[in-house]
């Protein structure tokens, strides 16, 4: 369980007593943020400590295979910790320690850098602490280590900021993140053979409601913070410890299958999708060929050229349609379905056509002239490698699974079901979750909006 911390196989090794002075500090979401001054800021001749997030990824994940890639809620799962490490302001550089080769292509399109971990490290019962000790005897220049756990997804840059807050200018050497909890807890016997419990934290003659209940901390896994000289000296010195607390929304543990459609749910809720995601989009602009058809061309013995739509592709375009949202189809200099074909692809789907674009984004750069929208304002589908530049450049982009594309670029949204099989729908269903979560006017990053 992420939440059992401490152990072998990306968790972290097993607390040991004999530790210095032990403190506590309940670092609620809700506290105030009043401002401080830095010291490293009000004395330039101090060096400022170099601060390095590190995701352990091991490729060999026992319980779902390549966990730290699959895609949930059409991100990577790693790449939903790299982005909000990367987007908090307060991390130096961001760090995959991978063996696996997928992995490290994956989490550099998401913009962390990779270090190769020995095989040393890389069995089945090697310990987060021996790869952690492993990261810094090669990065000697790193002085705080955030690792954080590839399993959190719900993980927020303000998580992130407030946190290293409290080693930075709060004078914690350890801090880690909990959950509050209200669950009850028995000890455990073996009834077999006569023993009886007993209840170990309620007195069951006056068992509290909820409310009248603080409850108790649980370690969830998301994130350890510390100073590098006690991940050296084993965890054996912890110095002093405070705890950051996080809301069980932000909570999420993924070990099993059962856990990722939960924690996909979650997500899409209570989720970090970026500092650019509240743009309302106004047009999606989808490529024929590899998005709305798997480009395959039925030919008949008589002649005629078919082409299959999912139906459930031609429901999204109307679903946007209906939002206000309108949806034009593109097709590039090699598309390989002809233009009568095309043209019949579009009316079915009931909205207009670029048709032939040589160079696709100069054919967007036109249309987005004539209709007075920024790129902020687009949404655009694609899936050929000459897709990359405008996916890049508008406001919201997505490809199907295993396009072209998908390997060079971090897509915002990397869709599960197949181009022509139902990636158009998924998307569109995206898109007008956005816009929902927009116009009850969610919370994406809660910290100082106002200094971005």
């Amino acid at each position: 369980m992420q939440g059992a911390g401490f152990g072998t196989n990306e968790d972290l090794p097993i607390y040991r007593p004999c530790f210095s002075s032990v403190t506590s500090v309940f670092a609620r979401m809700e506290s105030s943020r009043s401002a401080r001054v830095n010291s490293y800021d009000c004395n330039p001749s101090i060096k400022p400590p170099h601060r390095a997030a590190l995701i352990l990824a091991r490729g060999g994940s026992k319980g779902i295979p390549l966990k730290n890639i699959k895609v949930l809620a059409g991100v990577p799962l790693i790449g939903w910790v790299v982005r909000a490490a990367l987007e908090s302001d307060v991390i130096d550089s961001v760090w995959v320690s991978t063996d696996h080769d997928e992995i490290e292509r994956v989490a550099r399109i998401w913009g962390a850098n990779v270090q190769r971990r020995s095989p040393e490290v890389s069995k089945d019962n090697s310990s987060s602490l021996e790869t952690i000790q492993e990261f810094i005897h090669q990065r000697p220049e790193v002085d705080i280590v955030c690792h954080i756990q590839a399993t959190s997804p719900c993980l927020h840059p303000y998580h992130i900021r407030e946190a290293l807050q409290m080693i930075t200018q709060q004078g914690y050497d350890f801090v880690f993140s909990v959950v509050r909890r209200h669950q009850f807890r028995w000890q455990e016997v073996n009834q077999k053979g006569g023993e009886f419990t007993r209840p170990l934290n309620i007195d069951v003659a006056h068992r509290p409601r909820r409310q009248d209940w603080p409850g108790e901390l649980y370690e969830n896994g998301s994130f350890y913070f510390t100073k590098k000289e006690i991940w050296k000296d084993g965890l054996t010195q912890l110095g002093n410890i405070g705890y950051y607390e996080m809301l069980p929304e932000h909570s999420v543990d993924i070990d099993v299958d059962v856990d990722w459609m939960v924690a996909e749910q979650r997500v899409l809720r209570f989720g970090y999708f970026g500092q650019k995601k509240n743009a309302q989009i106004r047009l999606l602009l989808c490529s024929v060929s590899g998005c709305l058809t798997n480009g395959q061309i039925f030919v008949s013995v008589s002649g005629p050229e078919f082409a299959a739509i999912n139906g459930q592709d031609l429901a999204g375009i109307r679903m946007l349609q209906e939002e206000g949202i309108e949806v034009i189809l593109v097709s590039g200099i090699n598309e390989p379905m002809p233009k009568a074909l095309l043209k019949t692809v579009s009316k079915q789907a009931g909205c207009d056509i670029e048709l032939g674009v040589e160079k696709k984004h100069l054919a967007i750069e036109r249309l987005l002239k004539e209709k007075n929208l920024h790129k902020e304002e687009v949404a655009f589908m694609g899936a050929e490698c000459e897709d990359v530049e405008i996916l890049s450049q508008v406001g919201l982009n997505a490809v199907p699974p295993h396009a072209p594309a998908a390997h060079l670029i971090a897509a915002d949204y990397t869709c599960q079901r197949p181009a022509g099989q139902g990636a158009v729908f998924e998307f569109a269903q995206y898109i007008l979750q956005l816009k929902k979560m927009a116009k009850s006017q969610m919370k994406y990053d809660r910290i100082d909006r106002n200094n971005f």
